[in-house]
């Protein structure tokens, strides 16, 4: 029986990535002694006073269908929320809600993209972006962001990748798997590029509350950018909330409609007991990820100094997000065998981040959404696999 064209958009390397981190979730679901730096999932329990008010609405019935864009108050507390942290106005016109960021983005490829086009994807990216944004039949155009120069972007580079046919560049902020966060001159220099050739932009910006060193800027704000800027963000990094399915789009009131009658077809609505939890998080709970923050940031130092112990091993050390990028090739010349025999041998799965773009190969990601004594375990045990592989 044959199947349809589309299963070769929505495979590859970036699908391909996750082999060693399933194996690890099963073993760890076994009993078995590995330590899982391989997903960036918050450990942390998602906070009570959201939770509750779940349980309250579902106890007094809502299980109802739901608005298609998301209830008025949620869509408020959003555009509230957005207009308050960028100084962009912003109401519930501007606001679209999906089932999180994945599933946003997914949205705005199908309404942005046409066959043929090109979309600029400045990468190391998420391991998603290549099916995503080729759903629909476009050309994803990845443009580095050099390891030798911190993973940051080469305005050149990005300059040169346009051509009549593109129509949009996706950038991340704070990137994962990176962490690093753009400047306010790096995305100033991107936002002329996007003027002058009359392009949008998709800007995922859902690790924005979890930000160590530098200030989140996002790109809607800058002169200019609000038409043509679509940002997609969620609660599952802010408030632990990642099996919640809750995120959104924020941009042009007109993208609306169309966001509408993709999401009757696709998606019909996120459950309202759901949604009334996520009003909780943007108002009530707006600042329970200032607590999150600042253990995963002990833990990147901690991670941080306990990999310092091997020889030759550069780190980068995250300006944000939940990651640390870690440069094996000292050691190995493939970071997917070095990820394997570290699974095989000390029962630590990490990612390789050549899954990311071709920018990161050689590198892999380390996520530190464990406690302080795994992650100590988990380095050690790193270490002493780097050690023994040097003897």
């Amino acid at each position: 029986m044959k199947l349809s064209k589309l299963i070769h958009r929505i495979s590859g390397e970036g699908a391909e990535a996750w082999e060693i981190h399933t194996l690890a979730q099963r073993a760890a679901a076994n009993g078995e002694d590995v330590i899982v730096l391989s997903i960036g999932d918050p450990d942390f329990a998602t906070p009570a006073p959201i939770i509750d008010r779940a349980v309250e609405a579902l106890q007094s019935g809502d299980t109802h269908y739901a608005a298609v864009p998301g209830r008025d108050q949620l869509r408020q507390a959003i555009a509230d929320d957005f207009q308050q942290r960028t100084g962009v106005p912003t109401d519930i016109e501007n606001v679209f809600v999906f089932a999180g960021t994945q599933n946003a983005l997914f949205a705005a490829s199908l309404i942005l993209l046409d066959e043929d086009d090109e979309v600029i994807v400045l990468e190391p990216m998420y391991v998603t972006y290549e099916a995503v944004l080729r759903i629909g039949g476009a050309t994803m155009v990845p443009v580095a962001q050099p390891a030798d120069n911190g993973f940051r972007p080469d305005i050149e580079l990005i300059k040169a990748a346009i051509t009549d046919k593109t129509k949009a560049i996706v950038i991340t902020t704070p990137n994962n798997p990176t962490g690093v966060v753009l400047s306010r001159q790096e995305l100033s220099d991107i936002a002329a590029l996007a003027i002058k050739h009359d392009l949008w932009v998709i800007s995922d910006e859902v690790y924005t509350d979890l930000i160590f060193e530098g200030e989140h800027i996002s790109m809607a704000s800058l002169p200019g950018m609000a038409e043509r800027t679509i940002t997609v963000n969620s609660l599952s990094k802010s408030h632990a909330m990642t099996g919640w399915r809750t995120g959104w789009t924020i941009g042009p009131k007109a993208l609306c409609p169309h966001y509408d009658n993709l999401a009757l077809c696709m998606l019909y609505g996120l459950p309202g007991f759901v949604q009334e939890a996520a009003i909780t998080a943007l108002t009530d709970q707006r600042d329970a990820s200032l607590a999150m923050r600042d253990i995963y940031q002990r833990r990147r130092d901690l991670v941080c100094a306990e990999l310092a112990k091997a020889s030759h091993l550069p780190v980068l050390k995250s300006q944000a997000a939940m990651y640390v990028m870690v440069d094996v090739r000292h050691y190995y010349d493939n970071a997917k065998d070095f990820s394997r025999d570290l699974y095989q041998q000390k029962g630590v799965s990490v990612l390789d981040a050549g899954a990311f773009g071709k920018s990161a190969r050689g590198w892999v990601r380390l996520c530190f959404t464990l406690d302080e004594d795994s992650l100590v375990e988990g380095c050690k045990r790193i270490v002493e696999f780097l050690h023994a592989h040097e003897q």
